[in-house]
């Protein structure tokens, strides 16, 4: 495509005609000479955003921003109700490339009953791969936003969904016909089967709900007490699970120890992760998510339940320290390192 802003027509043919919008949350309708989105907020909501931005050729790049963004909001305790996306595009994609690209996330964005309710696309000599740039709109209970920093000493840490899982997908994505070479037909199909879990919306609407069911629990109990919500939750982002769990107790100010062991990973990512000497524990990790409650085996239980992947990993701790176990060794968390699908991707265009 030309370099620039793309024209009325490639917009209106290959933007546009890909949207589903009723606009029942938004009071601007997306267009190509739109900046702007406008969303109503109910009386007693506070509105939330949560940004994330992703790069790669695959056409199914923007539905990776997409979930990102979208469960990085609903960890926060938000319903969302809309994406606004921002894409700068290689000169060398076609328009269908663009075409597929949108359509990806409008088709997540109907599976989730959301909006695009924004979508801005130009097209730059300066990049060699797709960026997007996707922010989740949504709105809240004005109390009941739910932070990392409210963690607290003497918690339980769940992880709901596997780590490493989206870096595996979307290296499949990028070289399905590489990795073709390595595994067999089969596998690469339970590989691609696996990408509905990125996603977590309902995983963490039951968490939502296991904390009003304690919430109320504890009020009848013990006059009040609100000791069995989720007290904090984190998006297992770049840096991967490591990464992660740093953010959660320098956030929260405490310390932590955990089972390596317990981490749920999948086979397929630890065979991708293999063949291209990566480390799946410090690997973007989309759709696992960190929880912290009182009673944290309840909590899983209730995740899975649910039908999500939960398991126990550790517990808070005062202090500082920051503390893995495997197989009886210990040692302590160090700082996020580069995420390795980055390395990944700087390693294949040296």
């Amino acid at each position: 495509m030309k370099a620039g802003k793309l024209s009325q027509a490639v917009w209106a043919r290959s933007v546009q005609k890909q949207l589903n919008f009723d606009g029942d949350h938004f009071l601007l309708r997306p267009s190509r000479d739109e900046m702007c989105t406008a969303m109503h907020v109910p009386a007693g909501r506070a509105a939330l955003t949560a940004t994330a931005c992703v790069s790669g050729h695959a056409r199914s790049t923007g539905a990776y921003g997409l979930a990102k963004a979208v469960n990085d909001l609903a960890a926060r305790g938000a319903e969302p109700v809309g994406i606004a996306v921002q894409m700068l595009l290689p000169v060398q994609m076609d328009e269908q490339g663009l075409k597929e690209t949108v359509r990806h996330m409008e088709q997540l964005c109907r599976k989730l009953q959301i909006q695009i309710a924004g979508i801005q696309a130009e097209s730059s000599p300066a990049v060699s791969q797709m960026i997007v740039q996707v922010t989740a709109l949504g709105t809240v209970e004005e109390e009941g936003i739910i932070c990392p920093a409210g963690a607290r000493p003497g918690q339980d840490i769940v992880l709901c969904g596997y780590i490493g899982l989206e870096g595996m997908l979307r290296i499949l994505d990028e070289c399905e016909e590489e990795l073709a070479k390595r595994f067999s037909p089969g596998f690469l199909r339970q590989m691609r089967a696996m990408d509905g879990e990125i996603l977590q919306i309902d995983a963490i609407r039951n968490a939502w709900k296991y904390s009003k069911i304690s919430q109320k629990a504890d009020s009848f109990e013990s006059s009040g007490s609100s000791g069995n919500r989720v007290a904090a939750m984190q998006q297992v982002g770049s840096g991967g699970i490591f990464g992660a769990l740093w953010e959660l107790a320098e956030a929260a100010g405490i310390g932590l120890e955990v089972d390596l062991k317990k981490m749920s990973i999948r086979q397929e990512t630890v065979e991708v992760c293999e063949y291209y000497h990566l480390n799946p524990y410090q690997m973007t990790s989309a759709g696992a998510i960190l929880m912290v409650a009182e009673h944290g085996e309840r909590l899983a239980q209730s995740l899975r339940d649910g039908g999500a992947r939960a398991s126990m990993l550790g517990v808070t701790a005062a202090g500082s320290a920051r503390v893995i176990t495997s197989e009886g060794e210990k040692r302590f968390l160090d700082r996020p390192a580069p995420d390795e699908l980055m390395r990944w991707w700087e390693e294949r265009t040296i």
